[in-house]
């Protein structure tokens, strides 16, 4: 028999320097569906997680640099992360230990040695109420570099900034940077973003798009016009 790993689209971050840890864990993860990414000292960990925005992020408190307790304190401060819920992972069993870690911000507390299924149930509780929250599904991120994308929030930021956009210019937006490298034409635009609250036209599709260049601010050229047909969204650096 053989057993098929369960789709899943979910990120988890997980931030542990040991290897022999970090390989259970990942193991794990992957082994449910979980796309997992690494960080191995605090200051890795804040970039990765502004980078990728993942789902829930498995936060080891004693990591080289920045100490987990610290790190979370300052994902609770960057409005690209304050929402994304954090398990401490600790060997400090301390009533005192697991108030603090708890008083920063953390969602859950998990001591050393833990047993893999259940770490992996705390993930799954964790991120539970988020996939729950939507009642059409729940959509996930798109980050493009420090461009991302919130369809379940409807927010837009830009290197943590949020970029405020109307509709129709968020649902463009969402089109183009689900489907990098691939080239629309303005009457497949029209298909993707007519809502009955929206009047767009062929010739406004321009409009729009130049206007939410504008707000990209220096991930305008993102959006790459292709002369005779349309556009095309690519990547941070033109890749």
């Amino acid at each position: 028999m053989i057993l098929e790993t369960p789709v899943n689209t979910q990120r988890v971050l997980v931030v542990e320097d040991d290897p022999d840890i970090l390989d259970v864990i990942d193991h794990n993860l992957r082994r449910e569906g979980y796309t997992v990414l690494h960080a191995g000292d605090g200051e890795t960990a804040l970039s990765e997680a502004r980078r990728a925005v993942p789902d829930v992020i498995l936060l080891d408190v004693m990591i080289p640099g920045l100490d987990g307790v610290e790190v979370c304190k300052r994902l609770r401060q960057d409005p690209l992360t304050r929402h994304i819920p954090v398990i401490l992972v600790s060997a400090r069993s301390d009533e005192s230990d697991v108030v603090l870690g708890l008083g920063v911000g953390a969602d859950d507390y998990v001591v050393k040695p833990f047993s893999p299924k259940e770490l992996v149930a705390r993930v799954k509780a964790r991120l539970r109420p988020a996939a729950a929250s939507g009642s059409e599904g729940r959509e996930e991120r798109i980050a493009h570099g420090g461009l991302v994308v919130d369809p379940v929030r409807h927010a837009v930021f830009v290197d943590s900034v949020p970029v405020d956009l109307t509709a129709t210019q968020f649902r463009l937006l969402k089109v183009f940077a689900r489907n990098p490298g691939r080239v629309f034409t303005r009457d497949e635009l029209l298909t993707r973003v007519i809502r009955g609250d929206a009047i767009v036209t062929d010739r406004n599709i321009d409009v729009h798009v130049r206007a939410i260049r504008r707000k990209l601010g220096s991930y305008r050229d993102l959006i790459e016009t292709i002369r005779g047909v349309g556009y095309r969204f690519g990547r941070p650096g033109g890749s």
